[in-house]
């Protein structure tokens, strides 16, 4: 791992980024990814000097596409993104995390489900008409 890496994993290792299990270094296909947490399908990437190049950028649009395919989201960064900005890095993972976690499951209230659903609902009509 680039110290870029490095340094962005201590943020995200033992969820302590919004509560995600971040894993580092996870295969994927033929891919390994830089950080995937798998409970938002979100990819992050920390690309160094390499990616500049034409064939790498290639590269990188492939793999891209293939995380996508798979309902994964990707984000890139640069070494000096993250070595210069990491509070903003952090940021961004953590709002595109946010962004892609699935819709929290609500409980019916208790005694029953949701009365403006268009379910009837008994009520207490003792000697009432």
């Amino acid at each position: 791992m680039t110290r870029a890496e490095i340094l962005l994993w201590r943020h995200l290792k033992a969820n302590r980024l919004a509560g995600l299990g971040f894993r580092r270094q996870s295969p994927m296909g033929n891919y390994i990814a830089d950080f995937v947490a798998h409970s938002c399908k979100l990819v992050v990437e920390v690309d160094g000097e390499s990616h500049d190049f034409e064939e790498r950028v290639r590269h990188d649009e492939r793999r891209d596409a293939w995380f996508a395919s798979r309902g994964y989201r990707m984000l890139r960064f640069t070494n000096d993104d993250v070595m210069k900005n990491l509070e903003g890095v952090v940021l961004a993972i953590g709002q595109a995390a946010e962004q892609a976690a699935p819709p929290a499951l609500t409980l019916p209230r208790k005694g029953g489900g949701n009365p403006s659903a268009g379910g009837s609902r008994q009520s207490d009509t003792k000697g009432k008409p």
